[in-house]
């Protein structure tokens, strides 16, 4: 009797993994697709994935759907290791009913987001439906709020990680819109709203799939998505990547690596790399490069706002948050998408216990109408916000310029830097020599007999002056005037002074940024 129930199991077991069947697994595969399961199989530690809730069934007996079998309930959900850390995950099934969510579906995400969090480990969320189970009404309607109040609650906790490999249309986008990450593949990922049809039907706009809701929408146009990936292999191996700078949850540090890189390494090519002249440009990430271990980082958001870099990388073993302005893309001004960018990035570093290290080289915000009219004192706003509210350690390096509303809102002294670093070049001011000498002498140039010249005069006296670090560094708002070629072991000595850094905020509900 006892190997007669062995077997049962068994075969119960073997059907349900079997998923759709295989027309449906094939048809999967067609598009570039892997399957649930196969995607959890590849993420995880070879055989360490387990299931749970395999035979959790829905209860809905409309439709047709009384006599509908649905195996796994369209999703399969459990826990493993990524790189020997525990991990709770989803993934959703679109051979079953086209991955389509009803009550129990939910239910069995909802059961492992409670479990992740009471546990204290990340939660990655693989998405591939077709949405809500029309079948099942409103159940479908709850499922989804009920799933949207966990993320929220999770939210800064502990990692959440959504992953789109297939549609992601409707009432279902907004899961992943509040999690901390969200990853795209290229040509197989949908997300929005109201599809193509809708959109016809409203507007009269003719927009396919991809160009609304792809990939690269996402990743270039709304800021949606922050990674991007040219196949699901490649993307399930970035998440890995992801999870090894973040910890398990807020009340952890970030994993530390052995540290191959020499942490006094001089780097004497830094001194060229940024050149004087104020308004050539340069790629930052060249610099970042050089001073991060091995060259090595994961860069968040690269084709959203290119006129800040986010990134993470390791110093000495130890994970950082890079936050850089971008002189190659708007002269390394901050606009409204760099703001909200780089605001979302230093928030989500701070709750995770993620130190950050701030690379300052730009002229202001952008100048301009647009900007105004939507709303850049808003937005910039949330960068000011979201420095103040860091307790992480935090080190600012001022590279070339730092003008006006742009030097106090990249980590300055003022909003909470601990340590402010300069290169010899650096021009702190409130603007560039060239309006501020026009503003300060303009009657002594006005009433000049050669205009020209007295201008020329006047800007070279205010730039020997005052387009300096040496004002800032009298005041004490800059610690340390450095040599470039020092820059890395600097940079690793104050993280490490730092690192027992204890800071509190005011007790309150929560704070009120500026959305």
């Amino acid at each position: 009797m006892a190997e007669e129930k062995i077997e049962r199991l068994r075969r119960e077991k073997e059907k349900i993994r079997a998923g759709g069947g295989e027309k449906k697994i094939g048809a999967q595969h067609a598009k570039g697709k892997l399957t649930a399961r196969q995607r959890l199989e590849l993420f995880f530690d070879e055989g360490s994935f387990v299931e749970i809730d395999m035979f959790v069934k829905h209860r809905c007996q409309h439709f047709g759907m009384a006599g509908t079998a649905a195996p796994g309930e369209g999703v399969v959900t459990g826990y493993g290791l990524v790189n020997g850390r525990m991990v709770y995950a989803f993934a959703q099934d679109f051979t079953v009913m086209g991955g389509s969510l009803g009550e129990m579906h939910a239910a069995k995400i909802c059961k492992v987001l409670d479990n992740a969090l009471k546990t204290g480990v990340p939660v990655i969320g693989i998405n591939d439906s077709g949405g809500a189970r029309i079948q099942e009404g409103v159940n479908s309607l709850a499922g989804y709020g009920e799933i949207f109040s966990r993320n929220t609650r999770a939210s800064g906790v502990i990692p959440q990680i959504s992953v789109i490999m297939g549609p992601c249309a409707g009432g279902a986008v907004y899961s992943p819109a509040i999690t901390d990450f969200v990853f795209m593949v290229e040509k197989t990922s949908r997300m929005f709203i109201t599809g193509p049809a809708v959109v016809k039907a409203v507007t009269g706009e003719d927009v396919s799939d991809e160009s609304l809701g792809g990939a690269r929408a996402h990743t270039t146009r709304s800021g949606v998505a922050h990674f991007i990936s040219s196949g699901e292999e490649k993307c399930l191996e970035l998440i890995r990547k992801l999870l090894s700078y973040l910890p398990s949850n807020n009340l952890e540090s970030p994993p530390i690596f052995p540290a191959r890189d020499d942490a006094n390494r001089i780097i004497p090519e830094l001194e060229g790399l940024v050149p004087e002249e104020p308004h050539k440009a340069y790629d930052v990430r060249d610099l970042i490069g050089r001073i991060v271990d091995d060259g090595d980082l994961l860069e968040y958001l690269p084709f959203y706002a290119p006129n800040i870099v986010t990134c993470y990388a390791r110093m000495n073993g130890r994970a950082v948050g890079v936050i850089a302005n971008q002189p190659r893309v708007l002269a390394g001004c901050l606009d409204i998408d760099a703001s909200d960018k780089a605001a979302r990035f230093v928030r989500t570093c701070d709750a995770f216990n993620v130190p950050l290290l701030t690379l300052v080289d730009t002229p202001g915000f952008l100048p301009g109408v647009d900007q105004e009219h939507g709303g850049i004192i808003r937005h910039g706003a949330k960068l000011l916000y979201a420095y103040s509210e860091a307790t992480v350690p935090m080190v600012t390096l001022i590279l070339r310029k730092a003008y006006g509303g742009a030097y106090i809102a990249m980590c300055s002294r003022h909003l909470g830097g601990d340590v402010v670093l300069a290169w010899p070049q650096a021009e702190i001011a409130v603007m560039g020599p060239e309006g501020a000498a026009n503003i300060i002498f303009r009657s002594e140039i006005a009433e000049s007999s050669e205009p020209e010249k007295t201008r020329a005069e006047k800007i070279a006296e205010f730039n020997a002056e005052f387009a300096t670090p040496y004002k800032a560094a009298e005041m004490g708002y800059v610690d340390d005037v450095i040599e470039p070629a020092a820059t890395r072991p600097r940079i690793i000595d104050s993280f490490s002074m730092l690192a027992s850094k204890r800071d509190s905020r005011p007790g309150k509900k929560h704070g009120n940024i500026p959305l």
